[in-house]
């Protein structure tokens, strides 16, 4: 296969894009004025493939990767447009940008202050471990992607949050760690994307933990199947990723790259069926992964052309998930009813080997919370509601019951069901946050 030469696009660059001329001016300043709070960055494989120009901006992949006008509040936008009309001094407008950054829930679901393993009252930054039985790592050279998702939950890594961001380079660290903690059986390389890391330097993370018998599965977070598929065809250490990919399950490990894919065109190129298809040759298995979005895939028939086409190229669908209580989240969440329903429809399509998929789930605090359905109880109306994973394991596959609410979007906007005062795991969480 052809090398594709991989070009990026920034709000400082944008001029150079070929399409620039389809945008109206009153788009372009949106996308200026958007991002210099949310980060902006597409690539040149994604504008010339995957996005529709003759339907810009209703065009789902064209809202997936360029900022809309409506992400930020009418307030903001106006101050912020209002300082670059005005040529303001760019450390003023970073400024104001970082006021309303900070008021954006940054730091959803406690990443930092619940997640974060502390050793002697030092935190190691870098690491999440959440759950019992699987740590998250992130490399310091992967907190970046080929392309940014408007919707990113982890914007903060890529916007200048400093004291924010989670990174580490030191993967002794990790192995130190994972000696410690013998209970952990998975490690998650997560950023940013790992595969925007040289062959040389995921070999650099990932062989130290083949000698590590407690270490059972890897996984590597990746959108690069979408935004960046040359990385496993013809990039210049494609075949020495894919030669090392096999070296891990010659090991013995379980290794899943959990693909992001928000909508069926992401897949439907020949080179990302060609990425696939190597991938999967070398043993790794892939999932996916991805929020049920507002403006990209609110429909049934999106999901179910999706998990289809999965299904078709051996990608395992896996989790449909809610867009996390952080940055745009007014413009892209979707009411946890509709979300049950679209999961509904889009599930009963399928034959049994996609009802592997789960959700749609909320990615929160107290951990993965399915909303399994709406039903009536007793002549009450609720969601039925269950730890699909969760801090405590006594409180996995637990299902509890909320009363409806068809405007709820998340779990803090849910009251629990037959007149209870709160939900069994509410006083752990405050004792929790009480001690941080």
């Amino acid at each position: 296969m052809l090398k594709y030469q991989y070009r990026s696009y920034t709000a400082d660059n944008l001029h150079n894009l070929p399409q620039y001329g389809k945008l109206p001016e009153e788009q372009l300043q949106a996308i200026k004025t958007v991002a210099a709070v949310y980060p902006f960055r597409v690539n040149s494989y994604v504008t010339e493939n995957l996005i529709d120009w003759s339907n810009i901006p209703e065009d789902p992949m064209f809202r997936l990767t360029f900022p809309q006008d409506k992400m930020l509040d009418p307030e903001d936008f106006e101050r912020i447009s209002g300082l670059i009309r005005a040529e303001a001094e760019p450390e003023v407008i970073r400024q104001a940008a970082r006021e309303i950054q900070l008021l954006q829930n940054p730091n959803p679901a406690g990443q930092m202050e619940l997640n974060t393993p502390r050793v002697d009252d030092e935190f190691l930054h870098g690491i999440q471990h959440k759950y019992r039985e699987s740590v998250l790592f992130f490399p310091s050279e992967a907190q970046i992607c080929h392309a940014y998702c408007t919707y990113c939950f982890r914007w903060p890594q890529f916007s200048g949050l400093e004291s924010l961001k989670f990174a580490n380079n030191d993967v002794r660290v990790l192995i130190n760690y994972l000696e410690e903690h013998p209970e952990v059986k998975d490690i998650i390389f997560t950023g940013g994307d790992p595969m925007v890391m040289s062959t040389n330097l995921i070999k650099k993370y990932i062989q130290p933990l083949l000698n590590i018998p407690t270490i059972r599965t890897i996984r590597i977070g990746t959108k690069a199947l979408s935004w960046w598929p040359y990385r496993f065809t013809s990039e210049r250490d494609a075949d020495e990723l894919l030669s090392f990919f096999e070296q891990i399950v010659s090991s013995g490990k379980h290794l899943a790259i959990m693909a992001h894919n928000s909508h069926p065109r992401e897949i439907e190129t020949p080179v990302a069926a060609e990425a696939i298809r190597r991938i999967r040759s070398t043993g790794a298995v892939i999932r996916s992964q991805s929020p049920i979005v507002r403006h990209v895939n609110d429909d049934a028939r999106t999901w179910e052309i999706m998990w289809q086409k999965q299904l078709q190229l051996g990608i395992i669908p896996y989790y449909m998930f809610l867009e996390r209580d952080t940055g745009a989240r007014h413009y892209f969440e979707i009411p946890l009813a509709q979300a049950v329903e679209i999961f509904n429809t889009a599930y009963q399509k399928m034959s049994g080997l996609g009802r592997t998929v789960r959700g749609p789930s909320m990615s929160c605090s107290p951990g993965k919370i399915i909303v399994e359905d709406i039903t009536e109880i007793n002549g009450e109306k609720v969601f039925a509601l269950k730890f699909t994973q969760s801090r405590n394991p006594e409180w996995t596959n637990k299902l509890f019951f909320a009363e409806y609410n068809e405007s709820a979007s998340w779990i803090d906007d849910l009251t629990p069901a037959f007149g209870h005062d709160e939900f069994f795991f509410e006083k752990e969480m405050d004792e929790l946050y009480s001690y941080y």
